[in-house]
């Protein structure tokens, strides 16, 4: 196979500040003016920016009352603004939002509620803002358990903008190489599903040979379990086993990155469910508050306990009351919606739909996943190589069509195919629909 340029994730779909010819007066002046406060850390999306002025259940809506099938965003987990939770939020902020030294009785019912969706041996919950802040505390806490200093992480890896995350997310990095203290192992892909569990645990076992040669030592393996930014790998079901066996025989932890495919999404409601495994740490982000920012770990009482003998941690907004509230809401919503259900149910019929459409298209490669998250390739006719120019076709395709879709992936040639969880089958056959189209006027 031909060989395609990486794409570091913050450049897939992005838009180009320095290419607004052509575009309304108005909408070239507030470009402008974005790029005059944002300076080079603006990131907008599309060769044509959109301005969102509202959102509800799947759809957001532009300035210009385009309605758009959100199939991008893992924040809004339970649907844009959903009511349930707003008005918990409203409620919470009226009566009153401080810091968790003082007791609280909305922040210890989700407490209890959250850890009561885990196996029992993970107990202990301390609160954050972000998924970055929880996967930064969640490497400390490893490192002082294990007292070793390494990490394994997967060669297109996202798992936040700290900067000791940064340093575990390849494919945030430009221009070097992640830090010493990290090994990088291909994703779990494979045309042989049968031998995915067996590959991807001889390159963690290589990794850890590596991290144990130069002195480092193995604190973790971290994953997010269903591989969101490598290109979405989910199956088989339970390959993640025989590498987190290895790590935890050279001494390691396995931490389990659930900001992505946590609360329902996966057709259950952890993702590193599906391989029947109990993670030493767990990490969650953007969809715990539906939007609202609030994030967490999940671990073991002794591992949170050795970490507290030795840094003295707490964080001013993290588990706030507003941000149980939205939370419990959210905990709320699932249940009472069944969404993870609607995930699994709508997810599978989605997923059927566009194997339907890969026969008729020969650009489509795999299409894979588990529940409402799904990666589509694009490959090239002439060679099945990744073909990223057509998935940034397509991505700006079906965003004339009022569909919103991202990438993934090593090459950028992935759909990043995520919805809110209450997405429907009418939905899916709208976006079936709108794919089928633009693939058909190449």
């Amino acid at each position: 196979m031909t060989s395609a340029p990486t794409k570091e994730i913050l450049a897939l779909n992005r838009f180009d500040a320095t290419r607004t010819e052509g575009f309304p007066e108005e909408l070239a002046e507030r470009v402008k003016r974005r790029s005059a406060t944002f300076g080079a850390s603006s990131v907008l999306f599309y060769e044509q920016p959109i301005e969102m002025v509202r959102a509800e259940g799947a759809y957001m809506y532009g300035a210009d009352g385009t309605r758009y099938l959100d199939v991008y965003n893992n924040v809004p987990s339970v649907g844009h603004c959903h009511p349930r939770v707003v008005a918990a939020i409203a409620k919470q902020a009226g009566v009153i939002n401080i810091h968790t030294r003082y007791l609280n009785r909305m922040v210890e019912t989700y407490s209890e509620r959250l850890l009561q969706t885990f196996p029992a041996e993970l107990s202990n919950l301390a609160m954050t803002c972000t998924g970055s802040e929880s996967n930064d505390l969640a490497m400390r806490i490893a490192r002082i358990a294990t007292g070793a200093e390494g990490f394994i992480v997967t060669e297109t890896a996202y798992h936040g903008n700290t900067a000791l995350v940064t340093e575990i997310s390849p494919s945030a990095l430009k221009k070097r190489k992640p830090a010493a203290f990290v090994r990088t192992v291909p994703a779990p892909a494979g045309d042989d599903q049968a031998d995915v569990a067996g590959t991807f645990a001889a390159h963690v076992r290589t990794a850890i040979d590596d991290l144990e040669a130069s002195g480092v030592g193995v604190a973790a393996l971290i994953v997010d379990s269903i591989f969101s930014s490598d290109g979405i790998y989910a199956d088989p079901a339970g390959f993640l086993a025989p590498a987190i066996e290895a790590v935890r025989a050279a001494g390691g932890l396995f931490i389990a990155d659930e900001v992505q495919p946590g609360f329902g999404r996966t057709g259950g409601m952890w993702g590193f469910a599906r391989h029947n495994l109990v993670p030493d740490i767990v990490t969650m982000g953007k969809p715990m508050g539906n939007g609202f920012p609030m994030g967490g770990v999940v671990t073991r009482p002794d591992y949170l306990t050795r970490f507290c003998e030795e840094t003295g941690y707490f964080n001013t907004f993290g588990g706030n009351p507003v941000a149980a509230a939205a939370g419990l809401a959210v905990l709320d919503v699932i249940a009472d919606e069944g969404l993870a259900e609607n995930a699994g149910s709508v997810g599978g019929y989605f997923a059927g739909q566009l194997r339907e459409l890969k026969a008729r298209h020969a650009a489509i490669g795999e299409v894979r996943g588990a529940g409402l998250f799904i990666g589509l390739d694009f490959v090239s006719l002439e060679d099945g190589a990744p073909d990223t120019a057509l998935a940034t076709h397509v991505i700006n395709e079906m965003k004339k069509k009022g569909i919103l879709i991202g990438a993934a992936g090593k090459y950028g040639a992935t759909l990043k195919i995520r919805p809110p969880l209450c997405f429907s089958k009418g939905d899916a056959d709208y976006f079936v629909e709108a794919l089928s189209a633009i693939l058909g006027h190449r």
